[in-house]
């Protein structure tokens, strides 16, 4: 029977989004790619995967959706493989994948609500994401992603609650997701915090045994958010902050709302209160008016933030947007430094995986009984177990920086 092929590309959102996606496709031949734009290397991929996933199904129709999607569509409309070209809001909607319009695509700026879909099912992976927040009401001068998402919007506890609940009957860990998760909630009645959208699901959902966070804007993390994050133990030992630079003048100029020294201080006493923390970070490499200077702090920053998960970026100009216009950093710079940001980033790492040699974790199944993630989200390959299960393992070795329990 004919089954539909989901590429989903970037961010942990594009997953949970993609689910919905499968469950309006029903049994057609159609492949969609649910593109990214957070860089140019991200567009480029997305062209890329287009290309290959017709050459392997010639006959299916072939939809393109997601940020690159929405924020150039008459690009992605002109290739010759592509069928349609469908927007971020709208591919959510079931009547934009019945309709045979070729290209869909609205203002994403008027959309003011998000998640009415809410995928019930994550078949495919051991943890289900739900979306929590979309959009964006920050401008970083790199950013072109609030052109892709809109404004910052929120979804009701109430309809979260319901949909978590009922996702943890069959996953154990549920990852909260969004564009710019910590802003959740100012939109709707009462003005919510992520906090207290936390606070309700574990008090509504007994049964949800793992709760993760993704990316977390440091500077939003307020005392409820903190205690939560370094007291209550369903909640993962994973925090994942977007940094982007370890320069408070390359910070400035980014439009950044934290400094370096802000960075440090929440790192220290996330530690400080919960030692077993993992930090993972966001950072670019080769932001316009970078000097060797000021790319040392950033680099410095791995260590001094203890970062161990670390998402590495050269900056790439993304057309529109303010930093496209200032003094660029030469190309070859840029690789030169990302490439630096990676090995510190991997040395951090690797340090870190063998302090764990000896430990106890509690780790997910991802994999047909060959491997899964801890609570600090490091890899580890396992003896034979059910996908889905989580299972209490010591770890005796590290190996091509995955812990061998």
């Amino acid at each position: 029977m004919p089954s539909p092929h989901i590429i989903s590309l970037g961010c942990r959102l594009n997953i949970a989004e993609s689910e919905t996606i499968r469950a309006l496709l029903g049994e057609r031949d159609t492949i969609v790619v649910n593109s990214c734009a957070v860089t140019n290397e991200a567009v480029k991929q997305t062209r890329k995967a287009i290309r290959r996933a017709l050459r392997e199904r010639p006959d299916a129709e072939l939809v393109v959706t997601g940020c690159a999607a929405q924020i150039d569509p008459a690009s992605f409309a002109a290739m010759p493989e592509v069928s349609r070209v469908i927007g971020n809001a709208e591919k959510l909607s079931a009547f934009a994948w019945g309709s045979s319009e070729p290209v869909q695509v609205q203002d994403i700026m008027g959309v003011r609500e998000t998640a009415p879909h809410l995928a019930a099912s994550f078949s495919t992976h051991a943890r289900a994401f739900v979306e929590v927040q979309n959009g964006c009401d920050h401008r970083c001068t790199f950013c072109t992603i609030p052109y892709g998402r809109g404004n910052s919007r929120s979804v009701p506890a109430g309809a979260l609650i319901e949909r978590i609940a009922m996702l943890a009957e069959s996953h154990a860990e549920v990852v909260l997701t969004g564009v710019d998760l910590t802003s959740y909630g100012p939109d709707l009645p009462g003005s919510p915090s992520l906090g207290a959208l936390v606070e309700r699901i574990l008090s509504h959902v007994p049964a949800l045994r793992r709760l993760r966070l993704s990316s977390l804007d440091g500077i939003e993390i307020d005392g409820r958010l903190f205690a939560l994050l370094t007291e209550e133990p369903r909640i993962q030992p994973h925090v994942h902050l977007s940094l982007q630079a370890g320069d408070d003048m390359i910070l400035k100029r980014m439009k950044r709302r934290h400094s370096r020294a802000e960075s440090v201080a929440l790192v220290e006493r996330l530690k400080a209160a919960r030692p077993e923390i993992a930090i993972g970070a966001d950072l670019i490499a080769g932001f316009p008016t970078e000097t060797d200077e000021m790319f040392a702090n950033t680099l410095a920053l791995i260590a001094d933030a203890q970062i161990v998960h670390g998402h590495i970026f050269p900056y790439s100009p993304r057309s529109g947007t303010p930093a496209a216009k200032m003094p660029q950093v030469h190309a070859a710079t840029i690789k030169e430094r990302a490439a630096r940001l990676r090995t510190a980033a991997a040395q951090s790492r690797s340090t870190w995986l063998q302090s764990l040699i000896g430990s106890t974790q509690q780790v997910l199944v991802e994999r047909p009984g060959t491997s899964g993630h801890a609570g600090n989200f490091a890899e580890v390959r396992l003896p034979q177990a059910q996908v889905g299960d989580i299972v209490s393992v010591k770890i005796d070795a590290v190996h091509d920086g995955k812990l061998i329990a």
